[in-house]
Formats: structure tokens, sequence, C-alpha cells
């Protein structure tokens, strides 16, 4: 009778163990397939995440934009020469050359706002290098290898009485539903950052017709600083989910499994934290509003 009890208890362990070295693999893949998403999403420049986008944002822009950005334009070139004119002693004291300087500047304005798609791919194409340089970085160290160390776990859990294991059972069936509460977070911060660059992208030419003027340039130099800030906020991306996929990796070696596995949750959540901060630490390090 008792061999029976005992046969009974043992495949319950089993059971048991199948299903939390299972729970911890699948999640320890998640984690990695993860990362490579991750790194192909933000190492995307904006007209190559989707071509079908970025042509209508670019058309819009051309057609509608544009001819805006030109009536601003206008307004700021005049505005320039009226203050090249008076700034020299309310006209008492001037100078031939201010208007080949107004010259000057109106060409280099003129420029920048008809080339201004070519002014932010050339950021974002600065940004998707750095981008793909962590990448590789990133991915050659944040894959976690569980069949290194399933004898070991399994070995651990053996040890352990029924109802302890059914704890951890149910620990690994909570970190499972974090690791897929991150893939939504990750999904909404890469895709909204996205659409944010078309958005901002879209109407470039405006804030760009202003940088003529030192009164109104302020508005164009924060649009480049924004597009710095979207651009890197990538990198930032990266960053935090490299640190994220190092700090998991003590699962695989702590004594304490259930301290290993709260300890992932934790990570969990401050990666999620980190992922919706970046976004802001981006605009402060490059000096955007």
């Amino acid at each position: 009778m008792l061999n029976i009890f005992d046969q009974i208890n043992q495949w319950i362990k089993d059971f048991l163990i199948g299903c939390i070295t299972g729970n911890l693999g699948n999640m320890f893949d998640e984690v990695n397939t993860k990362v490579g998403e991750i790194a192909n999403d933000v190492g995307q420049t904006p007209s190559g995440w989707n071509g079908g986008v970025f042509s209508m944002i670019q058309n819009i822009s051309e057609t509608v934009i544009i001819p805006i950005a030109g009536m601003i334009l206008t307004f700021v070139c005049c505005y320039e020469l009226i203050q090249l004119i008076i700034e020299k002693n309310n006209l008492h004291d001037m100078d031939t050359w201010i208007f080949f300087k107004w010259i000057f500047k109106t060409a280099v304005a003129v420029y920048l706002v008809t080339n201004t798609f070519t002014i932010v791919m050339a950021i974002f194409d600065v940004a998707q290098h750095v981008i793909q340089g962590s990448a590789g970085v990133i991915s050659g160290n944040a894959n976690i290898d569980i069949s290194s160390v399933t004898a070991d776990l399994e070995t651990t859990l053996q040890a352990m009485e029924i109802p302890e294991l059914f704890g951890l059972l149910i620990e690994s069936l909570l970190i499972g539903l974090t690791m897929k509460a991150l893939s939504v977070c990750i999904f909404i911060i890469t895709y909204g950052r996205m659409l944010e660059i078309y958005v901002v992208t879209s109407l470039g030419p405006i804030p760009m017709a202003t940088l003529a003027n030192r009164d109104w340039g302020q508005m164009g130099q924060n649009y480049l600083k924004s597009l710095l800030a979207l651009g890197f906020q990538g990198f930032l991306i990266m960053v935090c989910v490299g640190i994220y996929a190092v700090l998991v990796q003590t699962i695989s070696t702590g004594q304490d499994i259930h301290a290993a596995i709260w300890g992932c949750a934790g990570y969990t959540l401050l990666l999620c934290f980190a992922l919706f901060k970046t976004g802001g630490v981006a605009k402060s390090v490059f000096g955007a509003h």
C-alpha cells in the first residue's frame, strides 16, 4: 500500500517538476526572442520600418506642409531683413553687405525647407548605425541557455515536497504572465515611437522654415533636438533590455529558486518602467522639450 502512495507521490512530483521546468524554459525563450525583436524593430529607419506609411507621410509633407512652410519662411525672411536694416542705429548707420548676408541666409533657409526629408533621414541613419552596433553586442550576451542548468534545477526540485513544488508552479505561471505583459509594453513602446517619428517628420518643413531668424529659430532648433531624441531613444531601449537580459541570468545560477524567480519579476517591472522613461531621458539629454 505504501509503495502505491509513493508512486502516486512521485508521479505528482514529476508532473509538477515538468510543468515548472517547462514554464521556466518558455520564459527564458521569450526573453531571448523579445531581445531579438527589439533589436530589429528599433533599428529600423522610418523608410525601412514601413515603406507604405513613410511614402504617405512624405507625400503629405511635400504637398500640404511645404506650401505652408513657404509662407512662414517668407514672413521669417522679411522679419529678418527688417531686423538687419534697423539693427544699425535705426537706419542711420547701414551697410550694403547686410543684403548679401540676408540673401545668403534666405538661400540656406530655402534649401533646408526643400530638403527636410533628406536631413531627417540623415539623422535617423546615424541613430540606426548606433542602434545596430549596440544590438550586436547585446544580442551576443543576452541569450539564456536553460538546457545548461536544467539538470541541476531538476535535482533541486526533486528534493522539494509537493506543496512547495505547487507554490513554485504558481510562481512560474505568474512570472510567465509578467513576460506576456512585458511583450505588450515593448510593442507599445517600439510601435508608439515609430508612429511619433512619422507624425513629427510630417511637420518637419514648418519648424525648419524658422531657422533663418534667431528669434524664431528656437522652434527649428528644438525640432532638430527632438529628432535626435527620437532617434537615440532606440539606443536607450536597447541598453535597458540588454541590462535586463543580463540581470535575469541570475535565475540560472541562484541557489534559492524562489528568490531567483521573484528577482526576475522585479527586473521585469523595472524594465517596463525604464522603457517608458526612455523617451523623457532622451529628450532631457538632447535638451528637447
